[in-house]
């Protein structure tokens, strides 16, 4: 079965940077979209970032662009999320999906999850 574990995350203070690792195994070739989501309590989870690897084309919800970066490393199926000039309302549980395709940003196109991970940007 595809695995997705995720590292990084953690606490920083406003305007610092973390980056989030995902890394993939089992049967991820025909995963060609990896995406990026975030839950803060109460609150439904929504789209960050996402990347359609073969082709390189990237999406960025406008509350993250330009401060946000996706990437992905084919040889090591691990996709990262570099975030830069965090903000206290990034403050959320980050999850990373995979999905065949479709919309980048709606969470029912994936079927496979990371665990999620903490990230918490104090002001």
């Amino acid at each position: 079965q595809v695995q997705l574990v995720q590292s990084g995350g953690g606490s920083v203070q406003a305007g610092g940077s973390l980056r989030l690792s995902c890394k993939a195994s089992g049967p991820t070739s025909k995963l060609y979209l990896r995406g990026w989501f975030r839950q803060a309590p109460g609150k439904e989870r929504e789209g960050v970032a996402a990347i359609r690897y073969g082709s390189g084309s990237t999406e960025y919800a406008d509350s993250v662009k330009g401060r946000f970066t996706v990437s992905h490393d084919i040889a090591e199926d691990t996709t990262f999320l570099q975030m830069n000039n965090l903000k206290p309302e990034d403050t959320a549980i980050y999850y990373c999906a995979a999905s065949l395709g479709g919309p980048w940003n709606q969470a029912r196109m994936y079927f496979d999850w990371g665990q999620g991970t903490q990230v918490t940007v104090s002001s």
